[in-house]
């Protein structure tokens, strides 16, 4: 269980460092579910717990009290957690190449790559108050002039908006998603030495230091933007997920379009499973809004009996996510997931789905394609990997009466947020089922989740969909497949190449599927009757939507 007050959030939102600041107040028993807590000097566990552990004295110095005993955990404490080891590389930033699209800041899992922009004036006015000449020139060079930012303002008259990239060395783990993302070649990944450690980590704290954002600059009609606005930095990073873990970074981005709604004033009840693991490796914790870790199966019903007392409280208008796996979502906490969505209570279901039970290593779960190669689900000599067809949470979904739902991946940024910021306004139960590569189980490399997200709905594998009862009456009314390719064909091909993009080029793309592939490339029957479940899927949701 995680616990926060407002001050605490907002010091660890914008970087300051706690072990030189003393605003951070006390967190008092203004518990998450109305029980009394311990009180909790948060600058005292940041010097007493944090460095201990990071000084390896922990083992014999550190002694137990009634927060552990409580599982209680500050928030943001994960901002002082250090991965800098993790990598040989880390990204470099190429100002003259960067068009401020802000792809790299969103799709970074670990909330690495920061971006900001300042008008012109207000920027050479805080450069002038950096006393080193060395440091004032370097730091100033890292600033580009976008035509987003700086052509466009001009041409109306105002001061130009200049433009900045940073990466955190602290919390980035060289996954290189943000150069895979990067179509403009603003980045690019470099050996790391004393010399360039040194610069990354001076133009950090510089970058810091320069302020927030000036928001005149910042459209709220363009989505992508969002996490120029420091108050959408819910999720700050030092996590203990993998490098590049798909997950990661739906859960920024779910924090960020939440955050840039209601700043830290709503919650988080968490299934127990990977993301509950990488959030709360004791002591710490990146989120900034308190949440609380419940047992696999019963999550939804947990979130209900918080959202009931927070309405008994007067928090009607406080959002309250539920977050699990499709493990816990789609199987053993499916009958509580139903109860919740069946109640009409206004709890919002976050369902993070890598097909597979990432956190117990890689078992098949009802989320796992036909023919993955999984736990319990082994690739052998006479069983060619998990044999039942996929379940389809959204159909499910939409049965249930009066429920918002949406399927989405990071790599859809749009379509990601809107589906969130949809959910939000529902008055009711909604599940966002969002697309996540699990890089370890899927077998692909630490920089592609977003290209295989993207490939994933470009291949009929996991369709974008968003299904809204506002909408009408009629389920063609309320279904929308907006923002898949071809959506009245069967297959996308692909006008660059020619090429049909089909279930089959997706399977040849990942580890888990590569025994159905003999040396000619040919495809295993297995494989082909899963490609027509995949069809006789996306033709379905074409009848329903009215497409065809």
């Amino acid at each position: 269980m995680a616990t926060t007050d407002k001050t605490q959030s907002m010091n660890t939102a914008h970087g300051r460092d706690p072990y030189n600041n003393n605003s951070y107040g006390t967190l008092t028993n203004r518990g998450y579910l109305d029980v009394e807590l311990p009180v909790l000097d948060v600058e005292d566990f940041n010097e007493r717990v944090i460095r201990s552990y990071e000084n390896g004295t922990v083992e014999k110095d550190l002694s137990a009290d009634l927060a552990v005993a409580r599982s209680l955990v500050p928030a943001g404490t994960a901002a002082l957690r250090d991965f800098s080891y993790i990598s040989p590389e880390i990204p470099e930033y190429i100002p003259e190449n960067c068009t401020g699209c802000m792809e790299c800041v969103t799709e970074c899992p670990d909330t690495a790559i920061l971006g900001k922009v300042i008008a012109e004036p207000d920027l050479e006015n805080r450069l002038s108050e950096i006393g080193d000449a060395d440091d004032r020139e370097m730091f100033a060079k890292q600033w580009s002039a976008p035509r987003k930012y700086y052509d466009g303002p001009k041409k109306k008259g105002k001061e130009g908006g200049k433009f900045a990239i940073v990466v955190d060395p602290s919390k980035c783990k060289g996954c290189a998603e943000c150069v895979a993302v990067c179509d403009d070649l603003a980045l690019k990944m470099i050996t790391k030495t004393d010399p360039i450690m040194e610069q990354v980590q001076k133009s950090h704290r510089l970058f810091k230091d320069v302020g927030p954002s000036d928001e005149t600059y910042i459209n709220d009609n363009l989505l992508i933007d969002m996490m120029l606005k420091e108050k959408t930095h819910i999720y700050v990073g030092g996590a203990g997920s993998c490098a590049g873990c798909g997950e990661g970074t739906a859960l920024r981005m779910m924090c960020a379009a939440t955050g840039a709604k209601f700043g830290d004033q709503w919650g988080i009840v968490a299934a127990t499973g990977c993301n509950t693991v990488y959030t709360s490796t004791y002591p710490y914790n990146p989120y900034l809004v308190p949440w609380t870790n419940s047992l696999f199966e019963n999550a939804p019903a947990d979130a209900m009996g918080v959202r009931m007392r927070w309405n008994q409280m007067g928090w009607t208008d406080r959002p309250l996510w539920c977050i699990g796996g499709d493990g816990a979502m789609f199987d053993i906490g499916f009958q509580s997931l139903s109860r919740l969505m069946a109640s009409g209570l206004n709890v919002k279901v976050f369902v993070l789905d890598t097909q597979v039970y990432s956190n117990t290593g890689g078992q098949a779960s009802t989320s796992t394609f036909t023919g993955q190669n999984a736990k319990m689900s082994f690739h052998g000599k006479h069983i060619d990997g998990k044999q039942e067809r996929r379940k389809e949470i959204a159909q499910i979904a939409m049965m249930h009466p009066n429920t918002y739902v949406a399927q989405t991946t990071c790599s859809h940024t749009n379509h990601f947020y809107k589906a969130v910021l949809g959910a939000l306004e529902f008055d009711g139960p909604a599940i966002i089922n969002c697309y996540t590569t699990c890089q370890p189980e899927h077998g692909v490399a630490d920089h592609k989740a977003s290209d295989q997200a993207r490939l994933a709905v470009d291949s009929r594998a996991f369709p974008l969909l968003v299904f809204d009862p506002r909408k009408g009456s009629r389920l063609k009314q309320r279904l929308s497949l907006q923002g898949n390719p071809a959506m009245k064909d069967d297959w996308w091909k692909n006008p660059k190449t020619g090429e049909t993009i089909d279930f089959l080029s997706f399977a040849r793309t990942e580890g888990r599927f590569s025994k159905h592939f003999d040396g000619e490339g040919s495809a295993s029957e297995t494989l082909l009757r899963s490609q027509q479940d995949r069809l006789e899927n996306w033709n379905l949701l074409q009848e329903l939507a009215g497409v065809i």
